[in-house]
């Protein structure tokens, strides 16, 4: 962690410098007339947006939600590796980690043969693969995670806190001016209720929820199915003999239906979601005016011969699983891209909603935002043009269908009695076979993004084979030169909206002038057509935009480090101050050689290119300047042109 770079300052290093022109308003001052962005929505969508931007002061932003403050309990509880991965750019993922329940190991119930009305376990599965990640998976109050995102921003340049008790009534749409053409009528919810606001943003997305009133401005609807199935949830302290309740189970009865257990964090709090009732096809859930109690009995029903005694009900709900998507997350009606770039945006539950049972509603609603951020952040910087945010719904809307498509499978499976679904009979039950196959989608580990602007062509895929373009950058150990300091490499990606460049030095390569590696930074750092001069503006860090970063097959000892290139050395921040975090070497310590683990060509090495969101945009040869120049010149804008 970094935060001298501007000179000494005492305290909690995690509390940036406030920019001048942060928004500095108390709760009753009027509402601005004008922002760049405003958010609706207080989830975890619109918190992990707003933390982001919140980094870039000169962005105009705004976050409202309808409630009257913060969530304290309830909703969503799992974070996959992947959103782990994410956490740690945001700078909270040791805090997650201390705090939360670890997924260690999956187990599975299912009826006895012997004696079908009581449960037996039958299976373990290890829920985390080894070497998937280097993030666990874990489990806590949803209110938590909103309280760390809230944090981040309130300790941002910034300083952004969001506006409670207002919510969104309608927006429209100018197309005819750049100059905030959408103007949003807000209504407040609050203290002087049905009072309204009129402004005006450059762009708004719609992070509240499934009945979003952004979306059905822009015409957008949620079309699927439901199961017409009942299910509760509950967060209880409760007494029980069951065995295995302080690991994640999934339960399958005989004749009472299923209930799938998750731990929770601090030792003693546990979740269940218990199989109620089947609905009929016309009827709605709230009709049948279940209670906690009906869970409880329920719950008890299915895990005989064990019984649960309740001491405490935390919080509970009951829902109807239900698959619904949008046909595109942005306000651009079909065929007009080429005509006007997106104003407004869907995200989360706002454009895609599914069951709660996979895990992955929360995990995908903030990775929704993580891919918008960076591409806003780069419009109002002047860095690419407005067209790059077209490719938010063509990304995102394909890994909503992917997640849809998955998760109404697996809602099928785990509602299906024994007996009725064409995976019985094999050599494990249909659920549990089901649970092994989808790890990587779970963990959030499936998502790849298709070749575009943004992704390279796997050309040069053969040089890392374990870093797979589009995927997201999967971190391995590694030892910082300058002072011997074991870390994971991927975890120098902090939520800045910066492109990494990855150089894996080939296995002749030292750190004596003249090497690959120092043909290549001197190459980024004085060539005119290197994207480094291009696109990095005049005032600002030579590593404002492009973090260069090399890794060394050698151990740190076998190493010159006054012999590295000043690319690798660079000064900057208001005093000059030289960086020495930008060398790596391979772990001599045994935990693990990035080469090897990540299948980076040995003799000749190569360039990872990561995007802002940590996905892998390309890998190139060492020597692959023209490649790596014509790769962005596709989108960047040069800095004398802006």
């Amino acid at each position: 962690m970094q935060y001298y770079l501007d000179g000494f300052r005492g305290g909690n290093p995690d509390i940036k410098n406030a920019a001048p022109e942060r928004r500095d308003r108390t709760q009753f001052a009027p509402l601005p007339e004008k922002v760049d962005v405003l958010i609706v929505g207080c989830g975890p969508a619109g918190l992990c947006l707003a933390a982001q931007l919140s980094q870039f002061p000169e962005i105009k932003t705004m976050i409202i939600e309808r409630k009257p403050g913060p969530i304290e309990k309830g909703q969503a509880d799992g974070v996959n590796t992947r959103t782990m991965e994410m956490f740690q750019a945001f700078g909270f993922g040791e805090k997650v980690k201390r705090e939360s329940y670890w997924v260690n190991q999956t187990t599975f119930w299912t009826p006895h043969p012997e004696n079908p009305a009581h449960i037996r376990r039958i299976g373990r599965v290890q829920d985390v693969a080894d070497d998937s990640s280097e993030m666990p998976h874990t489990l806590i109050n949803q209110a938590r995670v909103h309280e760390l995102f809230l944090d981040v921003a309130r300790k941002s340049p910034s300083r952004l806190e969001p506006d409670y008790g207002w919510a969104l009534r309608d927006l429209t749409v100018d197309t005819t001016t750049d100059e905030h053409p959408v103007t949003v009528t807000l209504e407040n919810t609050g203290i002087n209720a049905g009072e309204t606001a009129v402004l005006r943003a450059n762009y708004v997305v719609g992070c509240d929820g499934a009945r979003s009133n952004v979306r059905k401005a822009i015409g957008g609807e949620l079309h699927g199915d439901a199961s017409h199935q009942a299910w509760g949830v509950m967060d209880i302290l409760a007494n029980t003999d069951f065995p295995d309740v302080r690991q994640k189970c999934l339960i399958a009865s005989a004749q009472e239906g299923n209930v799938l257990i998750l731990p929770r964090e601090g030792g003693y709090l546990f979740r269940m979601y218990v199989e109620l009732d089947k609905l009929n096809p016309d009827e709605r859930v709230a009709s049948r005016n279940f209670t906690a109690d009906h869970m409880i009995a329920a719950a008890n029903r299915i895990m005989r011969p064990y019984t649960i005694d309740v001491k405490e009900v935390v919080w509970w709900s009951i829902y109807e699983i239900g698959h619904r998507m949008t046909d595109r997350f942005d306000d651009v009606p079909d065929g007009d891209t080429e005509g006007r770039t997106p104003r407004v945006f869907t995200a989360g539950d706002a454009c895609h909603t599914h069951s709660p049972k996979a895990g992955q509603g929360m995990n995908v609603s903030m990775q929704d935002t993580f891919n918008l951020g960076w591409k806003l952040a780069h419009v109002f910087q002047g860095r690419t043009d407005a067209s790059l945010l077209h490719s938010y719904s063509a990304e995102r809307w394909v890994e909503a269908k992917r997640l849809v498509d998955t998760d109404h499978e697996w809602a099928r499976i785990m509602s299906a009695p024994p007996g009725e679904s064409e995976l019985d009979g094999l050599d494990m039950p249909r659920f549990q076979k089901q649970f092994i196959e989808n790890l990587e989608f779970t963990g959030g580990l499936a998502v790849r993004y298709d070749q575009s602007m943004l992704v390279g062509a796997p050309i040069h895929q053969a040089l890392a084979t374990g870093e797979e373009i589009g995927r997201r950058f999967h971190s391995a150990p590694v030892v910082r030169v300058s002072d011997a300091m074991q870390m994971q490499l991927g975890h120098v990606a902090e939520a800045d909206g910066r492109w990494r460049i990855y150089a894996f030095a080939g296995r002749n390569d030292g750190s004596s002038p003249g090497s690959a590696i120092h043909r290549l930074a001197d190459w980024l750092e004085t060539d005119a057509n290197s994207p480094v001069l291009k696109y990095t503006k005049p005032d600002e860090d030579i590593d404002a935009l492009f973090d260069v970063r090399a890794v060394f097959q050698q151990t740190f000892e076998d190493l010159a480090y006054e012999e590295m290139p000043t690319l690798l050395k660079p000064t900057k921040g208001t005093l000059g101050l030289q960086d020495h975090e930008k060398v790596f070497c391979v772990d001599h310590k045994g935990a693990g050689d990035i080469f090897e683990m990540r299948g980076i060509d040995r003799a000749r090495g190569c360039m990872i290119v990561v995007r802002p969101d940590q996905y892998i945009a390309h890998v190139l040869p060492l020597d692959g300047y023209d490649e790596l120049a014509r790769f962005f010149d596709a989108f960047l804008l040069r800095a004398n042109d802006t």
